[in-house]
């Protein structure tokens, strides 16, 4: 026996039993899943009529849902919200009763789907509606009304496997109505095999609500992307690594630095990040195609693409922005950012306002 291969072997062996085995998980929880869906429509149907033709209220579906409970000991998933939960998913997705029927009572095959003509059937992916959670769809149908949007939302989460907080954050950050809306000038600038995925790889305007106070300077922005790196990138979207921030280029003698340095694993390229606090200007892109270009010349690999620069700022006039793109021939972004999101409409008119704040502290 060649001992000298054993190593590869068992390593060969290691890595396909470890895949089966996240393989059977994964499909094992997408099936608990579909099971899940399919009993919790059947329950919010079945409530459903049961209160339009009883004329039950809110305290028959709290006792329904103590008694389940005193009944079925541990059973969890079956509070009074849940109940009007569930029937909120029956009602909002009537017209897949016959594709809910027909499943619970066949093997689950997406493709074997009983086809029904329905306009709900044909706008929702089937396989992907029945494999994400029940709190996610829950989420969607409170949030989004709009069902291009909806089904913009269920196809990323499923894809990126995203949590509930986090589908939650995205549809904050109005990832559907911002991504591929980023004034740029990549149509110019970047060959047709990545520049679509450039253009969803970035946001016409990205959240920072992990960031607590009003950033009064670059240095303080980027200090609060630093200290919260992992939800930065979590945020920015998929593929991105941090390299550094304040990253040094040095060029004839004299040092420059970038505020942040990212890579992008799907783009093959370096993103430097410019960091504004104000309204964009025109002069800011003559910066960042510098930083762009001595980036290639002194930073990329040979593999790479050429990198891009993202301009990030508090506010912009696209119109400005469009003018101040022309003559650059290195691929650059503007987007803005929001802070913590505003105070609600109710405590407005409670808390006091900066000006008249700062005159009490005096």
């Amino acid at each position: 026996m060649n001992t000298n291969n054993v190593p590869n072997q068992y390593d060969a062996l290691l890595g396909e039993i470890s895949t089966q085995i996240l393989q059977s998980r994964y499909r094992a929880a997408r099936l608990v899943n579909r099971e899940l869906l399919l009993l919790y429509f059947a329950v919010g149907k079945r409530l459903s009529e049961k209160i339009a033709l009883e004329k039950w209220g809110a305290k028959i579906v709290e006792q329904l849902s103590a008694d389940l409970q005193k009944g079925l000991p541990g059973l969890r998933g079956f509070s009074r919200r849940n109940l009007f939960n569930m029937k909120a998913f029956a009602d909002e997705y009537a017209e897949l009763e016959p594709v809910f029927r027909h499943e619970a009572d066949t093997q689950y095959d997406a493709d074997q789907l009983v086809q029904t003509p329905s306009a709900l059937i044909d706008a929702l992916p089937m396989n992907l509606f029945l494999s994400l959670g029940f709190s996610h769809h829950t989420l969607l149908i409170d949030r989004c009304k709009d069902l291009t949007e909806r089904v913009f939302y269920l196809q990323k989460a499923v894809a990126n496997q995203w949590t509930h907080d986090m589908l939650d954050w995205q549809i904050k950050a109005r990832l559907y109505h911002t991504q591929g809306h980023m004034p740029n000038n990549f149509a110019q600038t970047m060959p047709d095999v990545i520049r679509e995925t450039a253009l969803q790889a970035f946001k016409d305007e990205y959240l920072l609500d992990f960031i607590n106070v009003e950033a009064d300077d670059e240095r303080v922005l980027e200090k609060g992307i630093v200290q919260n790196i992992r939800e930065f990138i979590l945020k920015m979207g998929t593929g991105f690594s941090f390299v550094g921030n304040q990253y040094r280029l040095l060029v004839d003698g004299d040092e420059f630095f970038v505020d942040l340095l990212f890579f992008n694993r799907q783009l093959q390229c370096l993103i430097a990040v410019e960091l504004k606090r104000g309204e964009f200007k025109p002069e800011y892109l003559g910066q960042l195609n510098f930083y762009v270009n001595v980036l290639n010349d002194q930073v990329r690999l040979p593999h790479e693409n050429p990198s891009i620069g993202i301009l990030l700022c508090r506010e912009k006039k696209n119109a400005i922005v469009e003018y101040a793109f022309q003559g650059f021939s290195t691929p650059m972004g503007v987007a803005t950012y929001q802070l913590s999101p505003d105070l609600p409409e109710h405590l407005r008119n409670i808390l006091p306002d900066p000006e008249s704040l700062r005159k009490l502290l005096d």
